[in-house]
Formats: structure tokens, sequence, C-alpha cells
């Protein structure tokens, strides 16, 4: 992930969001033009962006109606994983390392998969 700011880490709120892309190249040029947006590449499968008010990725995959990654922010990961678990969430990847932090990733009660990180 883009180096996070911190004055937008907020316990439990939306941080991050992920999008598949066929072309990262070309998605990195279209959001430059578009918003400004900022980007590290981590290898030739993913990018990470920054933009004024929002932080997120593209990873290369084919584009999907309904594949964005949701990503919110946790101070404590294991604390918010049991919570997910207790409601009724299924993990579909459990905690793991990055360039940057933790997370995991789960599926809500209608299906839709969001992920959690932490630094």
């Amino acid at each position: 992930m883009a180096e996070p700011n911190s004055q937008k880490l907020k316990h439990e709120q939306i941080q991050y969001i992920e999008f598949l892309s066929k072309d990262i190249v070309q998605a990195k040029a279209f959001y430059t033009k578009c918003f400004g947006w900022k980007f590290t590449d981590y290898g030739a499968a993913y990018t990470a962006f920054a933009g004024d008010y929002v932080d997120g990725g593209f990873t290369y995959g084919e584009p999907v109606n309904g594949t964005v990654l949701v990503i919110l922010y946790t101070e404590d990961i294991e604390a918010t994983k049991n919570k997910v678990i207790s409601a009724g969430g299924t993990i579909v990847k459990d905690i793991f390392s990055f360039p940057g932090g933790k997370r995991f990733q789960f599926t809500d009660l209608d299906g839709y998969e969001l992920a959690v990180w932490t630094e």
C-alpha cells in the first residue's frame, strides 16, 4: 500500500480501495491525467496510488463489475478479525504481511469481500 497519511488513519474506517486492471500502465495514465494520483509500483502486477482523499491500488486481473476491494484500517487487527468472525463473516485470507503492514480479507453475509489492514 502507499504510505498512509497518519492524519487519515482512523480505527475501522474505509482506508484503501483496490481495483483489478488488465492494463496497469493504462490505468496509471488515466488516473494521473484525470485526478493527479501519484503511483508507487510494487513489481509489474501491482501499483499503489495516493490521491488527495483516497489511497488504493491496481492489481493485475480481468476487471469484473463488483470486484473493487474496499480496505478498512484497524488499530488492532486480531480484535477486528474476531469481531468479523463473531458477526458471521468468513475469513477468506487469514492475516498476512505485505510491505507496509498486515491484513486479512473476509466476506460479509451477502458475500461481499472486504479487507482490513494495520501498520
